[in-house]
């Protein structure tokens, strides 16, 4: 099977800093895939509060979020106690989802690259939702 690759944005409108701890390190030393995917949603959950949404309530009270897939492409090793950051791009807009862009680094070195795809959903229908119009302001108003 060939290998997805990812290639990094032009532009990234959400930053997220996050120091790696002992619980984030795996048996070969470094950052475990299952940490990176946690980290990864902390970044989001950052930039959905700081549009003023969340992934529960994309703001009109109905559309939440649900993940329909992920790839993550790993470019380097990272350890206990580095400080990475989760650069964040919302693309692909549809009318009930989009596509996120993360690029994970330290300093000027890129780690990994991923992206994972947010259709919205109403848990309490169980149906997809559109996305609201106070969530396309605020992600308008993040990237210009």
């Amino acid at each position: 099977m060939p290998r997805v690759k990812l290639l990094e944005q032009k532009e990234y409108a959400f930053h997220c800093t996050i120091s790696l701890q002992p619980r984030d390190i795996n048996y070969g030393g470094h950052l475990g895939n299952d940490s990176l995917v946690s980290l990864l949603g902390t970044a989001r959950a950052n930039m959905f509060h700081s549009m003023g949404v969340s992934e529960m309530d994309f703001g009109d009270g109905k559309a939440s979020s649900i993940m329909s897939d992920m790839v993550i492409n790993y470019k380097a090793e990272a350890f206990m106690f580095d400080e990475i950051t989760i650069d964040t791009h919302v693309g692909e807009l549809m009318r009930s989802g989009f596509r996120i862009f993360h690029r994970v680094k330290i300093g000027q070195k890129t780690i990994a690259l991923a992206e994972t795809g947010i259709t919205a959903f109403n848990y309490a229908s169980r149906k997809i939702a559109s996305l609201p119009e106070v969530f396309l302001k605020g992600l308008a108003a993040h990237q210009g």
